[in-house]
């Protein structure tokens, strides 16, 4: 796994956290302990991968909820991979910590993070969070680009030997959510689940570039009827300000529109 810094470009580009706007969705929040701990040890069992970032997202790594312990009112979390950021992540004010199981957000705070150990391995514990936040984005509609004006994607990639790859690629899909890439195998292969691509480039037609930070979700083969062979490649937004989120879905409502036009002999 991988983390990075993330820049925020303006004050109207700073990164936000729906568990820190209680006023529109306080209806996801949960206060139980119960609830709170079944969700976390929902986490658990299905390995999900969880973006913990630092005092609003100066930084982030990426981790997984490694125990939950009701005796104690502790969770344990996996050691990241970058040591100056673990000590980053220690020494906080706050993190914010973000995860997608299913197309359900899943968002918690946590304060004063300690090193601990789990079999063997370092790794952090803090106490259980007081409310968390389980957010299903039933409003994430997946809208197929348009074959006729295709969306490109450019990144670029660190290779194993640390040299660089600027990859090309076509979005098959994109929603409020992320995207699909329509990858050969020797590129998927150099995406491996947890990847974190920055500076991620789509030009949208009609609307302009996006620039954005995703991470590799899932990845799956798909022949085509034409026996063309491909890899989907599933990435997630992560973070994505508020102004290129609109961005986004004014594109998928513009073009949804235009189709739904062209079906009705309209256009």
């Amino acid at each position: 796994m991988e983390e990075t810094d993330v820049q925020s470009e303006s004050d109207e580009e700073a990164l936000r956290f729906e568990i820190e706007q209680p006023e529109d969705y306080s209806e996801y929040l949960l206060h139980s302990k119960a609830d709170i701990v079944a969700v976390l040890r929902s986490l658990i069992k299905r390995r999900a991968l969880v973006s913990a970032y630092i005092d609003r997202g100066s930084a982030f790594l990426l981790t997984s909820l490694l125990a939950v312990t009701t005796d104690s009112d502790e969770l344990v979390l996996d050691w990241g991979r970058d040591e100056e950021v673990n000590r980053r992540a220690l020494l906080a004010e706050q993190l914010i910590l973000t995860a997608l199981v299913d197309k359900v957000k899943v968002q918690f705070t946590l304060r004063n993070l300690a090193e601990t150990r789990s079999d063997g391995r370092p790794a952090f514990r803090a106490a259980l969070p007081t409310k968390l936040l389980r957010l299903q984005r039933r409003e994430y509609f997946r809208l197929s680009t348009p074959i006729a004006k295709p969306v490109k994607f450019v990144a670029t990639i660190q290779r194993a030997d640390g040299s660089a790859l600027v990859a090309e690629a076509s979005l098959l899909d994109i929603s409020g959510g992320g995207v699909g890439l329509m990858a050969t195998p020797s590129l998927a292969a150099l995406l491996p689940s947890g990847t974190v691509l920055g500076e991620c480039k789509m030009t949208l037609p009609d609307e302009g570039l996006l620039v954005a930070q995703l991470c590799v979700r899932n990845k799956f083969d798909v022949t085509s009827r034409g026996g063309g062979r491909y890899v989907r490649v599933g990435c997630e937004f992560m973070a994505l300000p508020g102004g290129k989120m609109g961005m986004v879905q004014r594109y998928i409502t513009r073009v949804e529109r235009e189709r739904k036009a062209r079906l009705s002999g309209m256009a």
